[in-house]
């Protein structure tokens, strides 16, 4: 068990709502609990007796002081102490990516089954074979070699830009900076990144999901034209889904590994009428 580190988080509910069940909600590697601010906002207004719990986790964001390990494992630890610590009704978790693998973990940890699970687009298996290979893996390595200190945001992003990337992608990646003095430097440790990379490839959730009773809904969204999930762990999922009356998956077709940003609409369908508008009865 990992020291009890407790995660940076901000809470999101409707206004003057006072919501029954609350929702841990994870970002994906190099990103934040604000990543998912808008849409942690669309969701409580839909559905006001739900809150949300937007999660900065182990050495990202405001969460930089966590001590190793840095690994999934750690990860999900935290969310265990950070729910002891917020005494609130956790009852459901989402994560996007590397965010998905952590609530993976954290759900298999936790000794009461949740009532809400949603995967969003995360590889459930070990896959050490990709840590070089990976999109991610390149933007990892990207980052480690940049300068310590940048004079500007936009020199910051033009480095990003002649690696082949995007604007927008440059900058949301220049979220991850901070002024320092004349200058700006990443206000990420890479090193704890890289560890949490590397276990996010070597950790195998599989038995998460072969065991879904885990949760009462657990909801696996893929990307149709995501290449984090192969075409053998889309089958795998679908027979476990076929067997199990626990698991759900989803396709968004038009969607990449981003589902929340290629089809935030498809997404919030799912979740939102999968969400109950009124407390449980008990």
């Amino acid at each position: 068990m990992s020291a009890d580190f407790l995660p940076h988080t901000d809470l999101v509910s409707a206004p003057e709502s006072r919501p029954h069940r609350w929702m841990l909600v994870l970002h994906g590697i190099l990103g934040s609990g604000a990543n998912w601010r808008s849409f942690a906002r669309r969701l409580a207004a839909a559905r006001p007796s739900w809150g949300f719990v937007l999660v900065d986790l182990r050495a990202h964001g405001r969460s930089t002081d966590a001590p190793p390990p840095h690994t999934v494992t750690s990860a999900a630890e935290d969310l265990l102490h950070l729910e002891r610590a917020l005494d609130l009704p956790i009852r459901g978790v989402l994560g996007h990516s590397f965010g998905g693998k952590v609530a993976l973990a954290f759900t298999g940890l936790r000794a009461a089954p949740l009532d809400q699970v949603w995967i969003l687009d995360s590889q459930p298996g070990a896959r050490k074979e990709e840590l070089t290979s990976a999109r991610t893996a390149a933007v990892v390595r990207m980052l480690e070699q940049i300068p310590t200190v940048l004079p500007s945001r936009e020199r910051f992003v033009e480095i990003v830009e002649e690696q082949g990337h995007n604007r927008t992608f440059a900058a949301w990646l220049a979220m991850n900076l901070r002024r320092d003095g004349d200058g700006f430097r990443l206000r990420v440790d890479m090193a704890a990144i890289r560890s949490l990379f590397e276990s996010y490839y070597a950790t195998d959730l599989w038995p998460v999901l072969d065991r879904a009773d885990k949760a009462h809904h657990l909801s696996f969204v893929t990307g149709g034209k995501s290449e984090v999930i192969h075409d053998d762990d889309r089958a795998r999922l679908a027979e476990i889904a076929a067997q199990s009356p626990h698991l759900r998956v989803h396709t968004l077709p038009d969607a990449g590994h981003w589902v929340h940003i290629d089809d935030p609409e498809g997404l919030f369908a799912l979740v939102s009428s999968a969400l109950s508008p009124t407390p449980p009865s008990e």
